[in-house]
C-alpha cells in the first residue's frame, strides 16, 4: 500500500503525514462490513487453506494483515512508514503477527522464507518492478505463491501497472498465472469503479534464495 525510495510515494506522498487518516478510505480500513467482508472473501480464496506464513509487504496499517491473521495464518508486514507499521502493530495486538519497518522491494526477513507473499497497490510504485518480483520469488517456500493486486488509476495522467505488463513481467519466473478482475466488485472499493483493478496468483517455478 505504501511504499517507495523514502517515506513520500508516488506524487510526493508522505505517508507518515497520510497514516492518521489513511484508514478514511473503504479499501484501506475495512471498516464498512460489507468491504471488510469482501476482502475476507477474496483472501481465503487467494491464501492457502492450511495456516501458513504471509509477508505482507507494503502492509500500510495492516487491515490485510488483520484479515489474514483472523483466518489463521502467521503473519510478518512490512512498510517504509514508521507511523503505518506502529498503527499496524497496535491493530493486529494479540495476533500472531510481527511488523517491520522496511522496503518492500528487498524486506529485511532475513534467510525466512514464506508460503505467500502479499503485495497490494505497492508493485507499480517501484523502480524496477521486474527485478523485485525475482527478489520475492527467492523468498517463497517451494510452492508458495505471489498474491499481487494492482491496476491504473485516473484517466487524463494515468499510474499504475496494467495486467498485461504484470504478466508479461512475471512470464520469466515460470510457473501458473492467473488473473481475477476485481474492478466489478464494487463492494471491494466501497463505490463503484471503471478503471482497472485486478489481482495476479502466481506459483512461479524453482523457488530459492534469491540472487538479486
Amino acid at each position: 500500500m505504501t511504499e517507495d525510495s523514502d517515506m513520500t510515494g508516488p506524487a510526493g506522498v508522505d505517508w507518515d503525514a497520510r497514516a492518521a487518516d489513511f484508514d478514511e478510505e473503504p479499501d484501506h480500513g475495512l471498516r464498512d462490513p460489507r468491504v471488510r467482508e469482501a476482502w475476507a472473501g477474496r483472501l481465503r480464496s487467494w491464501l492457502p487453506e492450511r495456516a501458513s506464513d504471509v509477508l505482507d509487504l507494503g502492509c500500510g496499517t495492516g487491515s490485510l494483515s488483520l484479515l489474514a491473521a483472523e483466518q489463521g495464518h502467521r503473519v510478518t508486514g512490512v512498510d517504509r512508514s514508521p507511523v503505518m507499521v506502529r498503527l499496524a502493530r497496535e491493530k493486529l495486538a494479540g495476533h500472531d503477527a510481527v511488523f517491520l519497518v522496511g522496503d518492500a522491494a528487498a524486506p529485511p526477513t532475513g534467510e525466512r522464507c514464506h508460503d505467500v507473499v502479499l503485495v497490494r497497490h505497492v508493485l507499480w510504485t517501484l523502480p524496477d518492478p521486474g527485478r523485485a518480483l525475482r527478489h520475492w520469488r527467492g523468498l517463497l517456500r517451494p510452492g508458495g505463491r505471489l498474491v499481487l493486486v494492482e491496476g491504473v488509476w485516473g484517466t487524463v495522467s494515468p499510474v499504475g501497472i496494467p495486467a498485461d505488463l504484470l504478466t508479461a513481467l512475471l512470464a520469466p519466473l515460470g510457473g501458473r498465472t492467473g488473473v481475477e478482475r476485481l474492478s466489478d466488485d464494487a463492494a471491494l472499493w466501497g463505490r463503484d469503479v471503471d478503471d482497472e483493478r485486478y489481482a495476479v496468483i502466481t506459483v512461479p517455478d524453482r523457488p530459492g534464495p534469491s540472487r538479486e
